[in-house]
């Protein structure tokens, strides 16, 4: 085993929590069980020595090491902050690529534009297509210790990245592009470490809850009152919100999704305040909303009263777009080339 390779799998054996060493060595299933039996997986050090010391002596290559490194990524995606691209104007066939072919082409049309790129592609189980990525350039080998990884649904537009580089973008946009039979890339303007939560986002696969003038059977899911006369009181304006909640952010299990970014550049206004208001330069500033669920808490802030009813396009248009990064000028939304690249 060569020295890069060594270091890769060091890297790695130390990413991999203790507790979770042994089920994902077994899955693995390089080692024999007479190797197995030599590794002491209560001493977190001892085991990655002795883990070098058997894959040099199997003489595992680098394949064999992303291979490990790319089952754990897929395993625990949530380690790095994804962002999401959606690919724009199919082609008529764009809808039966088959994996095969995508394959060929991604790895055909990034080799051309890469000397030195090394790709890995693998079909997950839930049909996702996750792809791994190692850079180099016309001097130097690819560096596997800092790759790319991509996830794309063959039958969807959607794509998501992490440890993209600036750089890099135009290369993946390009073999992406040409690979899945579309005409352009563009930003999503959604981003997130639970790949998952966007993922889910963007697609719409959670369970949502749609206008109507009906009767709302909410309410029977919501009769924990203490005090029947108050609730009797104030029925309709708490069932109001809570259909509000829902048909604005979804019921049931919502995306977990981490944070939302609104990039502010407008005039400001203030009466009280005459130079800034008659500056010509737009006030520019940053606001970022922040939670372990937002979309659970911003609900909640809507169905207890705290935040008003109807709910601001500003919150609204988290999960109706699919999106958590905005720019907001006084003529509009700004293009959507204005979302920031992973740079990890």
């Amino acid at each position: 085993m060569d020295d890069p390779s060594q270091r890769l799998l060091r890297q790695l054996l130390r990413r991999i929590p203790a507790g979770n060493l042994k089920t994902t060595l077994e899955k693995w299933g390089r080692l024999t069980a007479a190797q197995w039996r030599t590794i002491d997986f209560t001493q977190t050090k001892s085991s990655i020595v002795q883990m070098l010391a058997l894959c040099a002596e199997n003489e595992f290559t680098m394949k064999h090491i992303t291979e490990l490194e790319m089952m754990y990524v897929i395993d625990n995606p949530n380690k790095g902050m994804w962002y999401a691209f959606q690919l724009i104007d199919p082609e008529a066939d764009s809808q039966s690529l088959e994996l095969t072919q995508f394959k060929e082409q991604f790895k055909s049309h990034l080799c051309e534009l890469v000397r030195h790129v090394s790709v890995k592609i693998k079909k997950h189980t839930d049909e996702a297509v996750w792809i791994r990525i190692a850079w180099g350039d016309s001097y130097s080998r690819p560096n596997h210790l800092k790759p790319t990884y991509i996830v794309h649904h063959l039958q969807t537009p959607y794509v998501f990245v992490t440890g993209l580089s600036p750089k890099q973008r135009p290369l993946v946009s390009q073999a992406l592009v040409l690979s899945s039979r579309y005409h352009a890339i563009k930003a999503a303007n959604l981003s997130g470490r639970n790949l998952t939560a966007i993922r889910d986002l963007l697609m719409k696969q959670y369970q949502q809850v749609f206008p109507t003038r009906f009767p709302s059977p909410l309410s029977e899911r919501n009769q924990s009152v203490s005090n029947p006369q108050i609730e009797r009181e104030h029925a309709g304006h708490k069932e109001n919100r809570l259909q509000m909640a829902s048909e604005t952010f979804g019921d049931g299990m919502l995306p977990q999704l981490q944070s939302s970014v609104y990039k502010l550049e407008t005039k400001f206004r203030d009466r009280a305040n005459q130079t800034m208001t008659e500056r010509e330069e737009p006030f520019k500033c940053v606001v970022k909303f922040a939670s372990t669920n937002l979309l659970e808490s911003l609900k909640l802030c809507v169905s207890s009263g705290i935040a008003s009813t109807p709910v601001t396009p500003l919150l609204s248009s988290i999960p109706l777009k699919g999106r958590n990064y905005f720019v907001i000028t006084d003529n509009g939304p700004a293009p959507s080339s204005q979302m920031p690249l992973s740079q990890n």
